[in-house]
This record gives C-alpha cells, structure tokens and sequence, in this order.
C-alpha cells in the first residue's frame, strides 16, 4: 500500500482547502520514525476496526496493546476497572504524564462500504445480539496511542521521566473512569502531574488539531422519573389520577428550569427524550415514566438543575392529587471536561511547532459528555484536543453547504485514516515530549 511520507505531509504546504500548511521547524528525531512505523501502525488500525468490542467486553482489545506495550518495555497492568491497561515507562527523574485512549466500540451497524468494514456482532448487555462498529473514533486514538508509544520508547534519550499509558474501557457509557480510579488507578500507580487525550471530530479536515481552553463538554446526567396515577376508563376521567395529563404537564414546567431558573449566562440543556405510558386509547394508566437528560458545565448549574427535576416532579404529582410521590433516580452522570487554561496554551504553542500554525484552531465548547472530565476531577490537570478525520476536499467541498459531514456515532463514520493517524501520533507524541523533562 502506498503511504504519505511524514516530512511532506507535516512540513510541505498542501494547496488543497484544509491541507496541512508550512511547518518553519524542523522536524523532531523522535517524530523521525513515524515513517517507517506507519505500515505497522496502518495494520493495527485496519484490526482494531474490523474487530471492536462492546463497553465492559474489551478483553480481547486490551489484550493486543498490552501484548505491544509489554514488547516496548512498558510494565503493564491488565484488568484496572474491568479491562483497564495501565502501562508505566520509567525514565529517570522527572514528571509523570499520562496520556489515555478509550478502548470500546458502539452497538452501531457499519455502512462505510470499506474493504475492512466491521462486521463483527455481540451481545450486549440486555442479551441482545448487535452489530459492533468504531464509530467515534477510538480506534484512531487507539493507534494514536500506540505510535506515541512506539517512538517515545525507541527514543528514550530525548525525554525524563515516566510515561503513563491508561487504556481505558467503557468511555461510551460513561463507567470507566471511575472504575479505574476506584480501583487505584492513582494509588496503586503514580499519580500523574497532567493528563492528555485527543478526541477525533468530522467537522475539521484530517491534519487539523483544535483545542478549547475551559469547559471542553458538558457535564451530563440521565434522569429517570416515573409518575404515579390512577387508572381507570377514558370515559370516567374524574375517578382517576391521569398520569398521562401529569406528565405533560411536568414535561412543560420542566423547561422553565433552564429558562427561568439559572442565568442565560450559563449552559443548559435538558431534554425529554423518552415518555412512556398506556398500553390503548380509551384507558388511563396507572403511571407515566420520563427519562431525562441534563447537560450543564459549572457543578453548582448541575446541582440546581437536578434538585428541581426532582422538586418539579414532586409539585405536579401533588398538585394532580396522585396517591404517591414520584420516583426519581440519576442513572448515569459524567462531570463537564475542564482543559486547563495554561497547560492547553502550553500544548497548543508545542504543536502549533510542528504542525504550523495555520493547522490550528480554536473550537467553542460543546454538550457532548466525556469521561475524561473524571481525571481532572480527580485532582490532575488534564487537557481533551481535537483531531479533525475528514478527508480535506470532501471538507472543503462541505463547509458552507447544508452538507451535514457524518458525526460521531453514525454508521457513515469513517476517517481519513492515514493523515488523521499521522496527525494523531504527531498530537501524542508532541504534547509528550512537551510535558516530559529535558534530558
């Protein structure tokens, strides 16, 4: 297979719109390997794609880069939090940074076309059998990650200190931060002074890093309530509670905590995604179920915000006279993604060297959610970058169009893949040598 050489693709200026622009340094030794590496790096990618594996099943994902790492010199540790990797490369005095890839796969059916497509089906956790596609990206980070690696452990000579490599499960449903960090991810090995990681996005050309100094993602928290009623036929209506009428109205009283209840300063989403209830037209149920999503940035938002989905539900179940009090449980929740203000200007300034300025650029923050935000919660100050995967003139070709570019989580998402592993290695290893001592 032919592949791009490093120094034209990072250095060269690229006329198409979104290639990489003239880079005025020159290129590091250690990045100096990428070359060579790249067939191999290429290969584990193509595996990890045609082969992902579900939230809390990634065994055998875990297994094949431990098995690398060990190969490299790396000390590793298996099974942190479920299928965790922690790998430690130490290198004499000097700071400990940590730099995380996420290791699962989506219950998405794969409609790429590609020669080296998923096909690959499992059972999730309700016994179902689905399809498994890497449709946000981790495959990318992954390989990423291993690259960095690959040449931070061949070039030992240029960098002090340790390397902490945490390969981590279950990043899709939000559980595997906390696991590992529950199971000593920063007792039983050293506790890192930073931590990095890179998130691929579609809405930037493949060799485009973006960076958002502050709140990255949102917090987000999955609300479930259930309503109680008293059912009866459609045609007594008055000797019944209708938990039906209840919950729209709780649906409509719920909007007013975003519009009414926090400064307009301040972001908020709540969404009513799922209402259930009733089983045929002419018959009032017993009780209605909401499941409910809260995205907010600051904790003190969240804190208001949850409290009055539960105080809300509370007053219209009273106000409806329905015999007993609503349930209402927060099934899932990830804190928002803060990048630390210094430490993102310090990585921006070191890859903006090597990638060239013009390859930058800053994003506003969104409302997705990231559990990577449990780390830098944890006490150690992080940074989330962004890897834009689109192949440049199909870019270029989008942008000012309604064009909608395939977004994470689509069966239709496929990067470009040899300039955005490139890219991303480059990212990695880059924002590494940063951080790491001098020898």
């Amino acid at each position: 297979m032919k592949t791009l050489p490093l120094l034209p693709l990072l250095f060269a200026c690229v006329a198409a719109p979104g290639g990489l622009a003239l880079a005025a340094a020159p290129p590091p030794t250690v990045l100096a390997g990428l070359d060579a590496l790249y067939p191999e790096l290429d290969a584990l990618y193509r595996d990890l794609h045609q082969t992902p594996e579900l939230s809390l099943q990634e065994e055998k994902t875990a297994a094949k880069l431990a098995e690398r790492l060990r190969k490299l010199g790396f000390e590793v540790t298996p099974k942190v939090g479920g299928h965790g990797v922690v790998a430690l490369l130490r290198n004499g005095k000097g700071p400990t940074v940590m730099l995380r890839t996420d290791l699962d796969g989506l219950p998405v059916e794969e409609k790429t076309g590609l020669p080296y497509a998923s096909k690959t089906k499992a059972k999730d956790a309700g016994g179902t059998e689905v399809s498994v596609m890497h449709a946000c990206g981790h495959d990318v980070h992954m390989t990423s990650w291993i690259g960095t690696a690959t040449l931070l452990a061949r070039t030992k000579d240029r960098w002090r200190g340790t390397l902490m490599l945490v390969g981590q499960p279950a990043e899709e449903i939000g559980a595997g931060a906390r696991q590992m960090l529950a199971d000593g991810l920063f007792t039983r090995f050293p506790k890192p002074d930073v931590a990095v990681a890179m998130h691929t996005v579609a809405n930037a050309a493949a060799g485009m890093v973006q960076f958002t100094p502050g709140y990255a993602l949102a917090s987000v928290d999955s609300v479930d309530v259930t309503l109680y009623g008293k059912g009866g036929h459609g045609a007594y209506p008055h000797t019944t509670v209708d938990p039906v009428v209840m919950a729209a109205r709780t649906v409509l009283s719920l909007q007013t905590l975003v519009s009414r209840e926090k400064s307009p300063l301040e972001p908020a989403v709540l969404t009513v995604g799922s209402i259930h209830g009733g089983t045929k037209s002419n018959i009032i149920p017993d009780e209605v179920r909401l499941q409910i999503t809260l995205r907010t940035y600051k904790p003190e938002v969240r804190k208001a915000l949850l409290a009055g989905i539960e105080r809300i539900a509370k007053a219209e179940a009273m106000a409806s006279g329905a015999p007993r009090p609503p349930t209402v449980n927060v099934t899932e929740g990830t804190p928002a993604t803060y990048n630390d203000p210094e430490l993102t200007k310090r990585l921006v300034a070191a890859v903006g060297k090597v990638l060239g300025e013009k390859n930058l650029s800053e994003t506003p923050s969104v409302m997705g959610g990231e559990d990577f935000s449990e780390y830098g919660r944890a006490g150690v100050p992080s940074v989330m970058l962004w890897l834009g995967i689109t192949e440049p003139k199909r870019f270029a070709e989008a942008k000012g169009t309604e064009e909608a570019l395939p977004s994470p989580h689509s069966p239709l998402y496929a990067p470009d893949r040899e300039r955005a592993l490139r890219t991303g290695v480059t990212l990695m290893t880059t924002s590494a040598l940063e951080l790491l001592g001098k020898p």
